[in-house]
């Protein structure tokens, strides 16, 4: 019978490949095979099948296999499923006890007649993926025989299933040249094997052994691992084999190491298996090592890109991003690593257009090299250098592709000798292998990765380029996009310090600070500001305020907010109708901004606006201050004996919610008061919660007598991790009062002839307080004012005189009707006065009040004056 490669017509005759002798009892002839269709008739009968059971082929092919069972076989277990038998196939087994001829092949069944069915033990084989066990067979003499078989299915040439069936050899006593086999298969075995005694001593080992070591086994036998290969990963193998000792379990261990007579250091794996005698009790190890390292070096690369992905790009900074390229890369891939980039890259501008040609400009941002403080390096980080079009860098800039060379490349040699520093480094560090990768995102160059080996000694290959490519790619994209980041956060910062105040004025109502930090992380700049804003009657408005998001659009808004803001302070209105008309105001603006409709502004950056705001103002005359926020953090109120508080103000709803009212509350401030107002920035953190944030600020301002510049650095450093997630606005103000030789107050009737009077009294004041040179032009100013509340207000009227750091004049009156500037005519008997007013003072204005209006004129006195 054929063996199921070969053709069917094939003789099943072999000898034995190891001997040569035909006489071998373990021959093709000797093995019984057979093969049954789907139907259960048999098919083919080899001459070993011939040998078992004295069937002859042309006695048994055709016939049901049934025939040949003395007793149905038991079914075991399956091992895997199978197809589904054909319901067709005939199968019955014939009656043992009847009585035959045992030379007459006549006396099995007529193969023309119908089979019988086979029994569902026998059906139930067909279900199994492969069957084994004992069957009890009829010999060809009327015996019976106990024959164990292995069945397999298999496709048929007509595509239908048949089962192979084959019979092992009689279980006779070991072969003699079956300890030949086994001598031979453990000395020529493809693994690294090797056996040890119960001291772990040597005692055999394989040829690849011998080779691996370059030792013949007599050179070794009777030595321990760490005595033949001395090392740690020989001491650590060795405790292994000891583990078997003890334990009587396999052990299996990997480990790199570098071999005397080889090159470059390899990975195996070692595993370990007790070797016992009859008794069950362990004589000694065997260990099989096979050599791992193209696989341990491909999960390293794949690792390696793993670690890329997770490392680099944890920041927009570029030189951080470039850093993270080096660092990855070093030791795993390569020894020594350097990051160049184009400089305006490195600065966040975009790279020169078109293709690079001829010498090429870069700038290093970035090295790692295996030894401390990178020696090998011949430009330092932030230096620019020149690289010629032969040079490795270069010429991958200009092909756009990565470049792999050996120092001893005429590109390299040449190289080298332009730059006898860069030769005099090769040599001294031993130099021998470098790759050059673009660094391509986007179709644009951005610089070039250079990646070398002076301590590994085996070169590049062409795997290492292309994992070089891979990490450099990812690394080229986190570097744009950091390029991108860092241009337009540039753009919003010179936006957003052209917008907020540089230096603020000096004012005689308080003593403030402010500092002003933008977010140090990928959000962008944000649209924090703070103002401090001059009043009549020298009064203060304290405004902080944050724009919702970040980026330039946040920057911009920021500037249009913060000029509203003074526009509707210099109208003097109280601060929750500042507020309302804030709110109207960013309304329209994310109207204008959901429409795309605001001038100059693309589609893709509008959106919702919205903001919050704190809006003080502070009279230094009354000592009083009214408040009021839109959705923004409580300010913070310091007592001059150090009691801290915060106010307990109406939050109001955020800028741009619309149609809801703000509430302002105002209080008594003693002199010496310390006003904190800021961002949530400042407050809002990760790692702590609010409660003990705000407790922390609580603490740090309880120094109200303290530098307010000193302040502001202990709050900042208190409460602000090494890089802020927002941007961060401060502002501290404290209070000063006006004294009461500094005011004089005049309650007037409403008669003409008290203008007089008035003047009388304004002058004799001015003169008290030393400033006579401002006499005729208060003198004028009092009559003109006084004159027009008389005439066209109702009482009840008052005058007051201010004397600060300017001289300031107002007048009260019971009417709302706010007077403006007109042209008289020629013949006209009035209207002129508020002209003379407006020339002869610094500023005027009118601001209204509960109980009526105030028209205010300022005029400036020389510093001697106070």
């Amino acid at each position: 019978m054929r063996r199921p490669d070969t053709a069917r017509d094939e003789q099943s005759v072999r000898s034995n490949g190891l001997s040569g002798e035909s006489n071998d009892p373990f021959d093709e002839a000797s093995t019984a095979k057979a093969t049954v269709d789907s139907r259960g008739m048999v098919t083919e009968w080899s001459e070993g099948a011939r040998r078992l059971l004295g069937h002859l082929p042309d006695e048994i092919v055709g016939r049901p296999v049934m025939e040949l069972l003395a007793s149905p076989p038991e079914t075991p277990a399956p091992s895997a499923p199978s197809a589904p038998r054909d319901p067709s196939a005939p199968s019955a087994p014939r009656d043992p006890s009847a009585p035959r001829d045992p030379s007459d092949p006549s006396s099995l069944r007529d193969p023309s007649s119908p089979s019988p069915p086979l029994p569902e033990s026998v059906r139930s084989v067909e279900r199994l993926g492969r069957w084994n066990g004992t069957v009890k067979l009829l010999h060809r003499d009327g015996s019976h025989r106990d024959v164990p078989l292995l069945a397999h299915p298999r496709r048929a040439e007509d595509g239908s299933t048949e089962w192979l069936v084959v019979s092992p050899l009689p279980r006779a006593s070991r072969y003699r040249k079956d300890e030949e086999l086994i001598e031979q298969s453990f000395v020529h075995s493809p693994c690294t094997t090797a056996i040890y005694d119960t001291h772990l001593r040597l005692r055999r080992v394989s040829q690849n052994f011998e080779r691996l070591l370059d030792l013949t086994e007599d050179d070794v036998r009777g030595l321990r691992v760490p005595e033949v290969v001395p090392g740690p990963q020989s001491d650590r193998t060795e405790q292994r084999l000891r583990m078997v000792l003890e334990t009587g379990e396999p052990q299996h261990i990997e480990f790199a190491i570098h071999l005397v007579g080889h090159e470059r250091e390899f990975v195996w794996s070692l595993s370990a298996a007790p070797l016992r005698d009859r008794d069950g009790r362990i004589r000694g190890v065997i260990s099989a090592a096979h050599n791992v390292t193209t696989q341990f070096t491909a999960q390293q690369r794949l690792l390696l890109v793993n670690e890329a992905s997770n490392r680099i790009g944890s920041t927009l900074d570029i030189v951080r991003t470039a850093q993270e390229l080096a660092d990855v890369s070093v030791p795993t891939l390569a020894d020594f690593v350097t990051v160049d980039l184009l400089p305006s890259v490195s600065s966040g501008g975009e790279p020169p257009a078109g293709p690079l040609t001829g010498h090429v400009m870069l700038r290093r941002v970035a090295c790692r090299s295996v030894l401390e403080g990178a020696p090998e390096s011949v430009i330092d980080i932030g230096d620019t250098a020149s690289y010629p079009d032969f040079s490795p860098a270069a010429e991958s800039l200009i092909t756009e592709r990565g470049i792999m060379n050996n120092v001893s490349d005429p590109s390299v040699a040449r190289w080298a000798t332009q730059a006898p520093d860069r030769a005099s480094k090769i040599r001294e560090f031993g130099f021998h292998s470098t790759m050059a990768i673009p660094l391509r995102a986007r179709g644009t160059i951005l610089g070039v990765a250079t990646f070398s080996r002076h301590r590994r000694p085996e070169a590049f290959e062409r795997d290492d380029l292309l994992l070089a490519e891979e990490i450099t790619a990812r690394a080229a994209v986190c570097v744009d996009n950091a390029r991108r980041f860092t241009r337009e956060r540039d753009t919003a910062l010179t936006l957003q310090r052209s917008l907020l105040p540089k230096r603020l004025p000096e004012h005689a109502a308080i003593e403030f600070a402010f500092r002003y930090l933008p977010a140090d992380t990928g959000a962008g700049v944000g649209g924090d500001w703070f103002d401090v804003i001059p009043l009549s009657s020298s009064r203060v408005a304290l405004v902080v305020g944050d724009v919702v998001g970040h980026g330039v659009q946040a920057s911009a808004t920021m500037g249009r907010l913060r000029t509203a803001v003074r526009t509707l302070a210099d109208v003097d209105l109280p601060p929750d109708e500042l507020l309302t008309h804030l709110d109207d105001l960013v309304n329209h603006l994310a109207a204008e901004a959901a429409s795309g409709q605001s001038a100059g502004t693309p589609a893709e950056t509008t959106g919702d606006v919205g903001a919050t705001c704190l809006y003080a103002v502070y009279d230094p005359v009354s000592r009083r201050c009214s408040l009021a926020r839109a959705g923004h953090p409580q300010p913070v109120l310091v007592g001059p004996d150090g009691a801290v508080e915060f106010f307990d103000l109406p939050a109001g709803p955020p800028l741009g919610l619309g149609n809801l009212p703000f509430e302002a509350v105002e209080v008594e401030l003693p002199e010496g008061s310390l006003l904190a107002l800021y961002t949530n920035g400042l407050i809002e953190s990760r790692e702590r919660g609010i409660d003990d944030t705000l407790t922390a600020l609580r603490t740090a301002l309880a120094q109200p007598a303290a530098p307010l510049e000193d302040t502001c650095d202990t709050v900042l450093k208190t409460l602000l991790p090494a890089h802020p997630a927002d941007d961060v606005a401060l502002l501290l103000a404290r209070t000063r009062a006006l004294d009461t030789s500094q005011v004089v107050t005049w309650d007037l009737p409403c008669d003409p002839a008290v203008v007089g009077q008035a003047r009388k009294d304004a002058s004799a004041q001015l003169t008290a307080w030393g400033l006579e040179d401002a006499v005729f032009t208060t003198e004028l100013v009092v009559s003109e004012l006084v004159t027009n509340a008389i005439r066209y207000a109702q009482a009840p009227i008052q005058l007051r005189l201010i004397h600060d750091r300017s001289l300031i004049c107002e007048v009260s009156d019971g009417s709302n009707t706010a007077p403006h500037l007109r042209r008289a005519r020629v013949f006209d008997e009035g209207g002129r006065g508020l002209l003379l007013v407006a020339q002869l003072t610094q500023s005027w204005g009118t601001r209204q009040g509960t109980g009526g209006k105030t028209i205010w004129a300022e005029q400036t006195l020389p510093v001697t004056g106070l």
